[in-house]
C-alpha cells in the first residue's frame, strides 16, 4: 500500500513521498504523532545485511526522489537525488565518457542513497576506493523532518565537520538521505583481466605479496573457490582455468597501459606459480566485471556470509570456506570476503 507522504502516519505500510520536502514534512507529522519506526529503503539489495527492522517499521521508500539536480561535466562531480538507480546515473555519466568507478552489485535496482549508506562496493575497491572516496556532499533529513547538509558542490571543500564520510556506511540509522553530490573518473579507454589457476594457498599468499608491490596498478584482485569460479565463468560467458583455487588481476586504463601492465602481470602471475593463466580483453570483460560484482547478493541461498579481515589473513579463511562447502570470492586486495552456504 502506498500513501502519499503529506499523510500523518497512523500505521500505513509504506510512504513513497515524491519531492524531498514531502519526505520531510512526512517524517515531521510522524515524529509529532505516531511516531512509528522508520526504515528508509531504496532498491532492497540490501536489506538481509544488518539487524531485522524493528516490529512495526514504517517503511519510506525514496524511489521517486531520483531527480539529476546538477551536472558540471566539466567539473566532473554530478549531484543527485538519492533515489536514483545507480545504472541510470552511470548511464548518463557515460554520455560525457565519465563514471562514478565504484561497484555496485544489481545497479540496475540499486539506489544511490541505498549504496552511500550500505556503503557498497565491489572488485574494484582496490584500485578505485569505495563511496567515502568519492561523496564530497549530501543533503540528509533526520527522523524528527529536521534537514540538513554537509560538504558541498565542488572537490575542494573543507568547511567544517565530513559529516558526508559518517553517513556512508550507516545503514540508514541517523537520518534518511535525500541527495548527494560525487566527484567522477573518466572512463577507461581499455579494460584486461587475467586469471591463474592455483594448487596451494601458500602459493597465491606469496603471489598476493608480490602483486602489491607490482610495478602495474591493479585495480582489481579477486580469490575464487571452485564453485564461484565455475558460476563466473557460466555468467560471463567465459573460459576460465578450473583448479582449486582462482586469482583474477583486473587492469584499466589507456590502450598503452593495460597492454604493458598485462605484459607485467601475465609475468608475475606465471612466475608466481599460476597455471593456465587466461586474458579476457576490451568489450568482454564487461559482463566479467558485472558477475563479480553481483556475486556477493547471490540468489536465493539459505544464507549469504560476508566477512572483513586482515588481507594477509584472506587465502587461509577462503580455503576454510571452500572446506566447508562454501562458495567463496575474496577482494584479495582489500580482505573482504563474500560466500554462499550450501543447502
Amino acid at each position: 500500500m502506498n500513501l502519499r507522504a503529506d499523510e500523518v502516519p497512523g500505521g500505513p505500510e509504506e510512504v513513497v513521498p515524491a519531492t524531498v520536502p514531502e519526505l520531510a514534512r512526512f517524517l515531521a507529522a510522524n515524529s509529532k504523532g505516531a511516531r512509528n519506526p522508520v526504515l528508509p529503503v531504496g532498491g532492497r539489495t540490501s536489506l538481509g545485511f544488518g539487524f531485522a527492522p524493528l516490529s512495526g517499521s514504517l517503511t519510506v521508500a525514496t524511489s521517486r526522489l531520483d531527480r539529476v539536480i546538477d551536472y558540471p561535466a566539466r567539473d566532473m562531480t554530478v549531484t543527485v537525488e538519492a533515489g536514483c538507480r545507480v545504472a541510470t546515473l552511470q548511464e548518463l555519466l557515460k554520455s560525457e565518457n565519465q563514471r562514478l568507478p565504484v561497484d555496485v552489485p544489481l545497479a540496475h535496482r540499486a539506489t544511490l542513497g541505498g549504496a552511500i549508506v550500505s556503503d557498497a562496493a565491489g572488485p574494484r575497491r582496490y584500485g578505485m576506493g569505495t563511496l567515502r572516496d568519492y561523496v564530497i556532499g549530501i543533503g540528509c533529513i533526520t527522523v524528527d523532518g529536521q534537514r540538513f547538509k554537509a560538504g558541498g558542490r565542488v572537490v575542494k571543500n573543507v568547511a567544517g565537520y565530513d559529516l558526508c564520510k559518517l553517513m556512508v556506511g550507516s545503514g540508514g540509522t541517523l537520518a534518511v538521505v535525500a541527495e548527494v553530490t560525487l566527484k567522477l573518473k573518466p572512463l577507461p579507454a581499455s579494460s584486461a583481466m587475467g586469471w591463474g589457476c592455483f594448487d596451494q594457498g601458500a602459493v597465491v599468499q606469496g603471489l598476493l605479496s608480490d602483486l602489491a608491490v607490482s610495478r602495474a596498478r591493479p585495480v582489481a584482485i579477486e580469490l575464487l573457490g571452485p564453485k564461484a569460479g565455475r558460476q563466473l565463468a557460466a555468467e560471463s560467458r567465459q573460459e576460465l582455468p578450473v583448479g582449486p583455487l582462482l586469482l583474477g588481476v583486473g587492469l584499466e586504463g589507456s590502450d598503452e597501459e593495460v597492454s604493458w601492465q598485462v605484459d607485467v602481470v601475465d609475468r608475475e602471475l606465471r612466475s608466481g606459480g599460476a597455471r593456465d593463466v587466461v586474458w579476457v580483453r576490451g568489450a568482454e570483460t564487461k559482463k566479467m566485471w558485472s558477475s563479480l560484482t553481483d556475486f556477493q547478493v547471490g540468489g536465493e541461498p539459505p544464507v549469504t556470509i560476508r566477512a572483513v579481515l586482515k588481507p594477509s589473513r584472506t587465502v587461509e579463511f577462503v580455503q576454510a570456506a571452500i572446506d566447508l562447502g562454501v562458495s567463496v570470492q575474496a577482494h584479495a586486495g582489500n580482505g573482504v570476503v563474500h560466500g554462499h552456504l550450501p543447502d
